[in-house]
């Protein structure tokens, strides 16, 4: 007689949005989580990378108190938990050092802790400053099914604990924690590696991803579920919470295995096989006592059986459909979120932004709306003697059409009360940067004022382009306490309007924003191309001299305009010290400023830019 087939195991990932230091907050909402993947009938729920920290703790995690806080609170979430599936936590775990790890939590206490193999330390990444790297690959075996536990960076690499736990340790299924940051298309290229591992490999994938903003990072969520075969068998939500169950079934996966053999021809060396750490769920630790995490030297207690028996059934998995966000639809959806988290997490209530009837103050104030709702935010036109009255009347129409509030606070006098007492000092000279930058000036100490008063922040209006050039003021339109369109090229701006404008109910943002050339409105008849090269030009220099290093002189070679490289090239070097002051904003290209992109403010090194390009270009 063939043995019964084998019962499905059912895996929940838990896309949670976990808050930085709040410890107690984040292991609360976990458990809530754990709880209804229980009720879904789950054997093993996943959250993701550092969910109870909450990633990057940074300096978090040198502090004592908050080690031990974090200890404890892990220790509640395993009581809670002790009825419930297996579940895998991230955590900071402390040994003879730091390290980046997952708990097993089964029975109400830790079963085993996986530690991070691999160690980002570029980028925006900086974990070689607070963690050690593990040494161990850890196998579980769980309702018959062995699993491979990994952390974010360690899926991305062919060798290393993946490779190990699917040959050596006999995986069937690896399982990844990670809390990796959005930038444009990174969904995309997750899902290819994923796809491409799976299949070399011969396993499923399950990656639970983070999801939420945390100053200049957002996590955009999109978990997987990868079959050995290549194929998405289920998907997380884009930017926002979300538990997603999948049923594995071990036969069918065994079948599908031999029909793609490709993992029989990469045989498993000794070294990888004595990596690898068993821990058998359903009964003792395979070969006794489990290898201490991380630095092998420490031993662990053997488990406990964890009870026979056959499987209750479970219920049906219900129907399940998630959208796939692409292009500006993805874009804006990333800096919705950042904006709410970056409000909520700090529990500010309102806020307060310049509205100028221009395309970048209009598409904050739409972020601001559908980020907070516009009850909470409140855009002030203040008119100075060049600001045109169509520039009123655009301000007057999307504060009107998003429901925002309005205000309006004239700066003709105060402007003149400032230039009265530089007059004795300025004497003669012309009108020039000192008198445009003081409007900006006094637009940002009004905000700031109105913030003080009522509550709130000030969000910064300034796009990628104009604080890759320069082109801000310090301590005028740079004031404010988060920048929403910090990492989005000006040609970016008008593309994310256009869509948001495409939404139901019609447009929100005037045809006639769209339309103007774009203007500081510092000056008679001033344009913003008569300090910069026009923003189809620049952008494209910016992006490759910004975020792909790419020497001047290639860009010049390849067909861009020399003066327009040339000066472009001086204004990001000349602008370093503005950014060092800027507000933090959500990183949405591959490179921003600040964490991601770090230059030195004395800098004595120029670029040579050749004159032209190659004879013919």
């Amino acid at each position: 007689m063939s043995p019964a087939p084998a019962a499905p195991l059912r895996i929940a990932i838990a896309q949670v949005n976990s808050t930085v230091g709040d410890l107690e907050g984040n292991a609360r909402k976990l458990a809530a989580f754990a709880a209804e993947a229980a009720r879904a009938g789950a054997d093993l729920v996943v959250f993701p990378e550092l969910a109870l920290t909450g990633y990057p703790p940074e300096d978090l995690i040198f502090r004592p108190a908050f080690l031990a806080e974090s200890g404890r609170w892990l220790q509640w979430l395993a009581g809670q938990l002790a009825a419930g599936p297996v579940a895998l936590v991230g955590f900071v775990h402390r040994d003879r050092d730091l390290y980046n790890a997952a708990a097993v939590l089964q029975g109400g206490r830790v079963r085993a802790v996986a530690c991070k193999r691999f160690l980002p330390n570029y980028g925006v990444f900086d974990e070689e400053r607070y963690f050690a790297p593990g040494h161990r690959a850890l196998v579980l075996r769980l309702a018959g099914v062995t699993l491979g536990v990994s952390i974010c960076e360690d899926l991305w690499y062919p060798e290393g604990p993946t490779r190990e736990q699917a040959l050596a340790g006999g995986a069937e299924i690896l399982v990844n924690l990670s809390a990796s940051p959005y930038h444009a298309g990174k969904p995309r290229e997750r899902e290819s590696l994923m796809v491409t591992r799976a299949t070399d490999l011969g396993v499923a994938i399950v990656y639970a991803n983070l999801v939420g903003g945390q100053d200049e990072l957002v996590f955009d969520g999109n978990s997987l579920v990868v079959t050995a075969a290549g194929e998405v068998a289920a998907r997380g939500r884009p930017f926002a919470e979300d538990l997603i169950l999948w049923d594995y079934d071990p036969e069918a996966a065994a079948v599908a295995r031999w029909h793609e053999p490709r993992w029989r021809h990469m045989p498993a060396t000794e070294q990888e096989a004595a990596r690898v750490e068993r821990v058998d769920l359903d009964g003792a630790a395979a070969g006794g006592a489990a290898p201490g995490p991380a630095t092998g030297g420490a031993t662990a207690q053997a488990v406990e059986p964890a009870g026979g028996g056959p499987r209750p059934p479970k219920p049906p998995l219900p129907p399940r459909q998630v959208e796939v966000l692409e292009g500006e639809a993805e874009i804006y959806a990333a800096l919705v979120l950042a904006v709410r988290d970056y409000f909520g997490k700090n529990r500010i209530g309102r806020a307060w932004l310049g509205l100028s009837g221009g395309i970048d103050s209009a598409l904050v104030a739409c972020l601001a709306a559908d980020a907070l709702g516009p009850e909470r935010v409140t855009g002030v036109r203040m008119p100075s003697p060049f600001t045109s009255e169509e520039s009123l009347q655009d301000a007057e129409a999307v504060a009107r059409n998003l429901g925002i509030g309005l205000e309006t606070i004239p700066i003709a006098g105060v402007f003149d009360a400032f230039r009265q007492a530089l007059a004795p000092l300025f004497g003669g000279r012309s009108f020039d940067v000192a008198e445009e930058n003081l409007q900006a000036r006094i637009r940002g100490t009004l905000l700031m004022a109105l913030a003080n008063k009522f509550g709130g922040i000030v969000l910064a209006t300034g796009n990628k382009s104009e604080l890759a050039t320069g082109y801000a003021t310090l301590y005028g339109d740079m004031a404010g306490g988060f920048a929403p369109l910090k990492d989005v090229p000006k040609t970016l701006v008008y593309r994310l309007a256009a869509y948001r404008n495409g939404w139901p109910g019609g447009p929100v943002i005037p045809e006639s924003v769209l339309r103007k050339a774009p203007t500081a409105e510092l000056r008679p008849g001033q344009k913003d191309e008569d300090s910069l090269p026009p923003y189809a030009v620049l952008d494209p220099i910016l992006e490759a001299y910004v975020e792909k290093d790419v020497p001047a002189a290639t860009l010049v070679a390849r067909g861009h305009p020399a003066g327009a490289v040339a000066r472009a090239v001086h204004l990001v070097r000349a602008s370093e010290y503005k950014r060092r002051q800027a507000a933090p904003g959500p990183k949405i290209t591959t490179r921003a400023f600040g964490r991601d992109r770090r230059y030195p403010i004395t800098n004595g090194f120029r670029e040579p830019v050749p004159q032209e390009g190659p004879a013919g270009s």
